[in-house]
């Protein structure tokens, strides 16, 4: 294992670090965005089922939590050091304008991390935990062929109508936005692919994925008051 612990201490095994645990992490945004979705243009049903089938799955469901979790902690753990050491490294104040820029992108990208990180915190308290100071009152179970599950559509459609709440996901979102759409920049640059020629490419796909991850979540967000002044939309189901 030391030999493990020292590659991650490496530069090489830090930029590695990040980009393996930023690919997981985004595989899993993207997968709990399609899930969510659901909850848009479909029957109440199609939520509710999609959230037992997760409950069925009992201890694996919480060892994929603490799992996720441990990818998350150790992205931020890497970011963190990746910093400090950039910052050791270079303790005179850039001169070119350029140079500071990037300065700065990494630094954001640290407090943006820390932001994300207390929006998962929040997200859990919110639907996992369900924090009664965090979550409205809803109907707390529905029925599905023969067996009773917790209504998880009554849970999002109450928390969404509270403008508090739709506010801080927004909120999130534009973070979250702002976080993926350079971290998938980096993540290019780490595999080396940067090149005059693919580099605005790379970019505006990034801006582009990173868009419509944040975009989706915030729809659904929005989807209840959204639905309240606009309900020719149909997006709740």
């Amino acid at each position: 294992m030391s030999w493990l612990l020292s590659f991650w201490r490496s530069s090489i095994g830090g930029k590695v670090t990040m980009a393996v645990t930023g690919l997981m992490l985004f595989g899993f945004v993207v997968v709990h965005m399609l899930g969510n979705l659901q909850f848009l243009f479909a029957e109440p049903e199609k939520i509710n089922s999609y959230a037992k089938m997760l409950h069925d799955l009992g201890p694996l469901l919480w060892v994929a939590r603490i799992g996720l979790l441990s990818v998350f902690a150790l992205h931020v753990t890497t970011a963190i050091r990746l910093s400090r050491a950039n910052r050791s490294a270079r303790p005179v104040a850039y001169q070119r304008p350029g140079t500071v820029q990037a300065s700065m992108a990494s630094r954001s990208m640290v407090l943006s991390g820390f932001s994300v990180l207390g929006f998962v915190i929040y997200h859990l308290l919110h639907f996992t935990l369900e924090v009664p100071a965090i979550t409205p009152e809803f109907e707390a179970q529905v029925k599905i062929g023969e067996e009773f599950t917790k209504n998880v559509h009554s849970m999002v459609k109450t928390s969404f109508d509270n403008w508090y709440i739709v506010s801080a996901y927004a909120v999130f979102q534009v973070i979250l936005f702002l976080h993926l759409s350079h971290g998938m920049q980096s993540l290019a640059q780490t595999l080396g692919l940067q090149h005059k020629r693919y580099t605005p490419i790379i970019k505006l796909t990034s801006f582009g994925l990173a868009l419509v991850i944040a975009g989706g979540n915030m729809l659904i967000a929005l989807s209840v008051k959204l639905d309240r002044f606009l309900p020719d939309l149909g997006l709740v189901g």
